[in-house]
């Protein structure tokens, strides 16, 4: 964008209305004051969980069974959906739940309706399915963040009442305007339970199925009839309805002539679910927790306010013994990260104030401070139209624009101060800005905006996490550009003195040896070209000792612990295994409170939390410390326990994540269509990979098979007795298992009544040889006369991944190292193991590595695009090939900064800190292009090229010199944030070090492609 000849000045038009542009100035800092208090407050961006959960049910089916008539149609029909990247399954007997995964280039807003697709596929082939089969269950809100959470407990109250209670509460707190979704969470089912005797109805001659059938038809709902009296109707009712345990106790059963009653043959008790299928505990103690969502678009710090008085509220008024307790509070949670942040942003004004005065003077360091909470103002408005809120991000992305914003305030005020120096007036030298250098500042804004558009246009689930960063740079930087040209010469006229200057006689001792630096590198500008092409292809070589990471862990101070049995393990030693673990915690310091849940993951109380299957043989404990320091203690000592006193668990302990939830960071996929080839190439894997000092819980996603006993039914006989293998599966489960016989109708809910054996019945193998079968005739034959028991092994589990099984080795890292660093060091020795494995074994890196991958393949997708709007910006103001290309030239040469600060401190390149590097090559042109445009101002104005050149390098420095120094040390104060630390070393070495060798590279390269000649002595 060539300067244009035109009357036309925006600076010139703003000093003389003054008054209308003080007015917008007011205007904008009361608007920009009520935008900053209106925005949303939150800890991290949302982003969309693009998963949805597929249940199916099978009942009585085989896992082979299962897998075959169920996962795989289900996966099968998922292959014709466009916007799938994989599925994932987890097949147990008679249960299958498929995970469908979509693209992540996918928009968050399109993925509801592909949902409604999904629902409409398996709509189509449910007629495909067997008889037997359950039906479908569909989880689409797999994303729901309950971001407050709170455990009752009870001492004196049974759990049903203290399930009132809490109910009683979810309905008070849902009736808050800006509550979302609120649910129970622990709730132990009542059930009433008759438990019979095999060998006692054997022994009367009763039929279990009978009873069952008998106790279901008294406690029917069916209509009675209604009475057409006259005038009136009158309704008919027909009693005898089951109210309570003890009602159903009292039925009488007629058998012959006699009439025996339930409780002769049958104990019935009223109880809880029993095994349970998961548990919630709050310090040890059964709880019932109570979770609660926001509604979108809430502001979580005004509903976490509304929320709290409600509940100091109710828990005055909680009955002695039920206590309340808060374990999960992200409204203070996103009040404390907000306050860090200002706190932090506050900290970068000051330095860039520092800067400002220092190099500028009190005034003119004056008229930039007051550019830097107008910018602020402005973009502050335009975030609350656009919706965006502050978070970890957007706050983020403020201190980094804020050291690039005050660049054109800067160089508009040094050019200013410039023109003052020769004596121009105020107004003259105010309004010179807009001729001279108004274009190559937008041009240089908008190249550094394009080096952020990698994060604003790549579609990964990291880049909408970090999308809030490219809208707040861009939108900071084009309104610092609207500042520096509209009210920075107003500022100006009102702030400096017209006899200003610098108030340099001569050059300084500094400013004297930049010019004998720079006089050399133009003398000898094929040298410095080499040597500056020579470090930085030294920086190249130097990134492969720079560590890559995807994400850094979570600043925050909850430890999880997630605790894996073998597959086959019962709820029951899952909750022994995690009581012991539990222990441990009572006395520790460190430990403010934790809750534990088996049978299940915890909720998902943050958006980056990795919520695991559900399944018997797991749980997962969330422990509170009080700071990173306890955290990381308590880290350590469980590990340490972990691996001494629970061998064969696998009990990992982890920070929480931020950004997509990855899990154990290093991952190996072994699929093959063959189950077992796949379990055994898996485990010899594992053992590659334990050779690997650096990796510790080395464990697999399921392996080991469970035993199992098979019934071998001689039909023949089976058939002479009128008996059927069905009536058998029946008879055993009604035993072991307990089979629903109805239902008793207490208040809002339904309790299941189920018959099942005694407790010495169901809990011994013994009962199968010794089970008595009631024929139709009312014979019994023991059910050993018709079957033969066969014992074996099947698996527990079955894990596929698109359709194939698929064994996943995870491992956890005990050093500092990065999960691609190891991954890397096992490269060879993975691809020799593969190599000798059948063709149709493959295995894959999955964890950190891949989702890293994934997350960058959409980022290099979308560079082409960047460098293309660069080069089109560039050569629109520049008009020439060549000098484009002494301009572009100087974009890479940030590498060579950012590699010289990231080895020597062992700052690893995480997802954001490559973002933070692609930006450097628009900050790194920005400033080319200003240097380049002065030397054709001086070429206009009749210098020669040499004086042009060094003039234009000399001029040009300090204002360059200014921006670098304002620009990286306004990066200190979040440089000290596990997230943001990365790209703040990246950018702060990229910044200074691109700066200084641009200084010097920019002049002798223009040199040598002009053919640029030092004048003759």
């Amino acid at each position: 964008m060539s300067t244009p000849k035109t009357r036309f000045n925006l600076s010139d038009w703003a000093l003389k209305h003054r008054s209308f542009v003080w007015f917008l100035l007011i205007v904008s800092m009361i608007a920009g004051t009520i935008s900053y208090l209106n925005l949303g407050r939150e800890e991290d961006p949302d982003f969309t969980i693009k998963t949805m959960i597929i249940g199916a049910a099978l009942p009585g089916a085989t896992i082979d069974e299962t897998l075959k008539q169920v996962t795989t149609r289900i996966e099968t029909k998922l292959e014709e959906l466009d916007e799938l990247d994989f599925t994932r399954s987890v097949t147990t007997p008679g249960q299958a739940v498929v995970y469908v995964e979509l693209d992540p280039t996918i928009r968050g807003p399109a993925v509801p309706e592909v949902w409604k697709r999904v629902r409409q596929m398996m709509g189509d082939i449910r007629r495909e399915f067997p008889q037997e089969f359950a039906g479908f269950q569909f989880n689409d809100n797999f994303g729901d963040v309950f971001g407050n959470i709170y455990a009752f407990t009870a001492d004196g109250f049974t759990p049903r009442e203290l399930r009132d209670r809490v109910e009683a509460i979810r309905r008070q707190v849902a009736a808050l305007d800006a509550a979302g979704k609120t649910e129970l969470l622990g709730v132990q089912d009542e059930q009433v339970f008759l438990e019979f005797s095999a060998a006692r109805l054997a022994a009367l001659g009763l039929n279990q199925a009978q009873v069952i059938q008998t106790l279901a038809q008294q406690n029917a709902i069916a209509p009675s009839g209604v009475i057409q009296a006259g005038p009136e109707r009158i309704l008919v009712r027909v009693g005898g309805q089951f109210d309570g345990a003890e009602s159903i106790e009292a039925v009488n059963l007629r058998v012959g002539e006699r009439f025996f009653n339930l409780g002769d043959v049958a104990t019935v008790t009223r109880g809880y679910q029993d095994p349970p299928t998961s548990l919630f505990r709050h310090n040890g103690q059964p709880a019932i927790g109570l979770q609660i969502g926001m509604r979108q678009g809430g502001n979580i710090l005004e509903f976490g306010a509304e929320l709290e008085a409600l509940m100091d509220r109710i828990a005055a008024d909680l009955p002695i013994g039920i206590e309340m307790a808060k374990f999960a509070d992200q409204p203070h949670v996103v009040e404390d990260a907000v306050g860090h942040f200002v706190k932090a942003l506050a900290e970068a004004v000051a330095i860039v104030l520092v800067v400002s005065f220092i190099s500028l003077g009190l005034r003119a360091g004056l008229v930039v401070t007051l550019t830097i909470p107008l910018c602020l103002a402005i973009t502050f408005v335009i975030l609350d139209l656009y919706g965006i809120t502050l978070q970890r991000i957007s706050l983020g992305a403020l201190i980094i624009a804020l050291g690039l914003l005050v660049d054109d305030a800067m160089i508009a005020i040094e050019t200013m101060i410039s023109r003052l120096e020769i004596g121009e007036s105020l107004t003259d030298a105010a309004s010179y800005a807009w001729t001279s250098i108004a274009f190559p500042m937008l041009t240089g804004t908008l190249v550094t905006v394009a080096g952020f558009i990698p994060i604003g246009l790549n579609s990964s689930a990291a880049g909408e996490f970090t999308f809030s960063l490219f809208v707040v740079i861009a939108v900071s930087l084009i309104v610092s550009w609207i500042v520096a040209v509209l009210f920075a010469p107003l500022l100006g006229v009102t702030f400096l003195r017209a006899d200003m200057g610098h108030g340099h006689k001569g050059p300084g001792r500094l400013r004297r040896a930049f010019h004998g630096l720079l006089r050399a590198a133009m003398r000898f500008k094929w040298l410095t070209i080499a040597v500056t092409l020579a470090i930085f292809a030294t920086s190249v070589w130097g990134m492969r000792f720079v560590e890559q990471q995807f994400f850094p862990t979570s600043d925050r101070t909850e430890v999880l612990v997630d605790i894996t049995e073998r597959q086959n393990a019962s709820i029951a030693r899952t909750r022994a295994d995690m009581d012991r673990l539990e222990a441990s915690l009572a006395d520790d310091d460190d430990v403010l409170f934790w809750t534990s849940y088996v049978g299940q993951g915890a909720p998902r109380f943050v958006l980056s939390m990795d919520v695991p299957t559900a399944g018997p043989h797991m749980g997962q404990i969330v422990i509170q410390t009080p700071d990173l320091a306890a955290r990381d203690r308590v880290k350590a000592r469980l590990s340490a326990l972990a691996a001494a006193e629970f061998p064969g668990v696998d009990i990992y302990v982890k920070n929480l994540e931020i950004g997509p939830p990855v899990g154990k960071p290093v991952q190996y996929r072994v699929t093959s269509p063959d189950t077992d080839a796949a379990r055994d190439a898996a485990q010899g894997l594992a053992t590659l990979i334990a050779s690997e000092p650096r990796l510790r819980d080395i464990a697999l996603d399921w392996n080991e098979p469970a035993r199992m006993v098979r019934l071998v039914v001689d039909q023949d006989q089976a058939r002479r007795l009128s008996v059927t293998s069905q009536d058998i599966a029946q008879a055993l489960s009604a035993l072991f298992s307990g089979t629903s016989v109805t239902q008793l109708r207490d208040d809002i809910f339904l309790i299941d009544v189920v018959a099942r054996g005694v407790a010495d019945d169901r809990q011994s193998l013994a009962s199968i040889r010794n089970m008595q079968l009631n024929l139709a005739d009312g014979r019994v034959v023991p059910l050993a006369a018709l079957v033969t028991l066969e014992y074996g092994s099947e698996q527990p589990l079955i894990m596929q991944r698109n359709g194939l099984p698929t064994v996943t080795v995870k491992a956890a890292i005990g050093t500092a190292d990065q999960p691609a660093t190891l991954v890397t060091a096992l490269a060879a020795q993975v691809a020799e193991y593969q190599e000798t494995l059948p063709p149709d074994v493959r295995i894959e890196v999955g964890g950190s590595v891949e989702t890293s991958a994934d997350s960058q393949a959409p980022i290099a997708a979308v560079v082409p695009v960047m460098l293309l709007i660069m080069a089109v910006l560039v050569m629109a103001q520049m008009q020439s090939f060549r000098m484009s290309l002494v301009v572009i030239a100087a974009a890479p040469l940030g590498l060579i900064g950012v590699v010289a600060v990231l080895v020597p401190f062992g700052v690893p390149m995480g997802f954001v800190a490559i973002l933070g590097i692609l930006a450097l090559i628009g900050i790194l042109i920005r400033n080319s292009v200003i240097l380049v445009h002065e030397i054709q101002e001086l070429l206009h104005k009749g210098r020669s090229q040499w004086d042009a050149v060094f003039e234009a390098s000399d001029s040009r420095a300090r204002p360059i010199l200014l921006t670098a120094a304002a620009a990286s040390l306004a990066l200190i104060p979040i440089s000290r944030q596990v997230f943001w630390g990365p790209m703040a070393y990246a950018m702060m070495g990229g910044i200074i070090a691109g700066t200084l060798v641009t200084l010097v590279f920019v002049p002798a390269l223009y040199c040598a492609v002009f053919r640029v000649r030092p004048p003759r002595p």
